[in-house]
């Protein structure tokens, strides 16, 4: 028993990590599309138990450490996308077309590897244009409430540079000591403790399924199930896609009356459940996922509880929190962006246009940031031509066991 110890504790940590990092986010996102603070709970815990169930079979079937979490991007995309027409039954309408989306990707070949191959300065560049205003709130709070906000930054930045995986979960609990402290007052004692799920029947609206929708679909896979694929090959494991696309999209489908946004693979906190830490035997890490499916069915037994909690809080320190967690998210998108030369152009004016917070036609900026950063890459695009052979200049010999840079 002793052996299997370090094994569950790290889908423990995993689960707790993922879900202290980002449950705010997730919150923000229901709360922006129309959710009442119930049914913002109810997809609170959708999601959790959605995550736990999923990566308990997946786990157990293929015997590989494959951790399943929310997708935070898809979140800060509804919290920068903001009131839809139709209002929150509308929203999980695109939920249901994003989930439908999913399982298609795994049902149709090549599917998955066309919306993987969208160039990837463009899917950093919306991305990092979706979260961008949220990335801002932290400063926002600093000036707007000094007292409350500077402590919450300050345990963030200690903790991300000696512990970096606790940073927005030490974060949290700054907020929390803050608001008890100097907070506006108020007591959870009068809230509902008691998970309760909340049916919302759907409503189809063409223009939330093209701002809402596909733009859901395409940064969970972009920003999560690809790299989730990468981190799990980084660590030898080589599950087949296309199940797990299933899997998810169907899991995602199912919770998503019940307010559930989007369930995918894990892609930072996958590292956590992969790694050799987590048991010396690779055939035996997967015992870390159950865990980590068990400890997401309990953490969302406290849905009601964490929303309480984000309601008492003032909004800015909620989405100031929401905003630390999502800075490292900002920085790979930005460096995916603009890294390299080709397309770089292509990228700025899809995080411009994304960011701008623009709605046209009903349509919210990531769609149009998506579509014209596509444009801008046709427009830009050159054919190949062959170009004169240049005969490079002799160099100096390399010696043996140099290294050549």
């Amino acid at each position: 028993m002793r052996q299997w110890l370090p094994t569950v504790l790290a889908g423990l940590v995993s689960a707790l990590v993922g879900y202290a990092s980002s449950f705010t986010v997730v919150l923000a996102g229901l709360r922006a599309v129309g959710a009442s603070p119930a049914q913002a709970a109810s997809g609170l815990l959708a999601v959790c138990v959605a995550i736990g169930v999923t990566a308990i079979v997946l786990g157990v079937r293929y015997r590989m450490p494959i951790a399943i979490a929310w997708s935070t991007p898809g979140a800060a995309l509804l919290a920068a996308t903001g009131p839809v027409p139709g209002g929150f039954p509308a929203a999980v309408g695109a939920f249901l077309v994003s989930a439908a989306l999913m399982v298609l990707a795994g049902l149709v070949p090549g599917l998955a590897r066309a919306i993987a191959a969208i160039p990837r300065p463009i899917a950093g560049a919306m991305l990092a244009g979706v979260i961008l205003s949220l990335c801002l709130a932290p400063v926002r709070a600093m000036a707007d409430l000094p007292l409350l906000a500077t402590p919450i930054v300050l345990t963030w930045a200690v903790l991300f540079r000696f512990a970096r995986p606790w940073a927005v979960p030490g974060a949290l609990l700054a907020a929390v000591v803050a608001i008890a402290v100097h907070g506006p007052g108020g007591s959870l004692s009068g809230a509902e403790l008691r998970p309760a799920p909340i049916l919302t029947a759907p409503t189809l609206n063409l223009s939330v399924v093209v701002s809402l929708a596909i733009p859901l679909f395409l940064v969970t896979m972009a920003a999560q199930n690809v790299p989730g694929m990468a981190v799990l090959a980084t660590y030898g494991y080589t599950p087949p896609l296309r199940p797990l696309l299933v899997a998810t999209g169907a899991a995602s489908a199912l919770t998503a009356p019940f307010g559930g946004h989007a369930v995918n693979l894990a892609a930072i906190t996958a590292a956590l459940t992969a790694g050799p830490d987590t048991h010396p035997d690779p055939r035996r890490r997967w015992i870390a996922t159950v865990a980590l499916g068990g400890g997401q069915l309990a953490l969302g037994l406290g849905a009601s509880l964490a929303t309480a909690f984000v309601l008492l809080s003032p909004p800015i320190l909620v989405v100031a929190v929401a905003g630390l967690a999502l800075l490292p998210a900002l920085g790979s998108s930005l460096a995916s962006a603009v890294t390299e030369a080709q397309g770089r152009e292509a990228a700025v004016v899809t995080f411009v246009v994304t960011a701008s917070g623009t709605t046209i036609l009903g349509i919210g900026p990531a769609f149009w940031g998506l579509l014209a950063g596509g444009l801008t890459a046709l427009l830009l695009h050159r054919r190949n031509t062959p170009e004169p052979a240049v005969v490079p200049e002799p160099e100096p010999a390399v010696g043996a066991g140099a290294k050549v840079s």
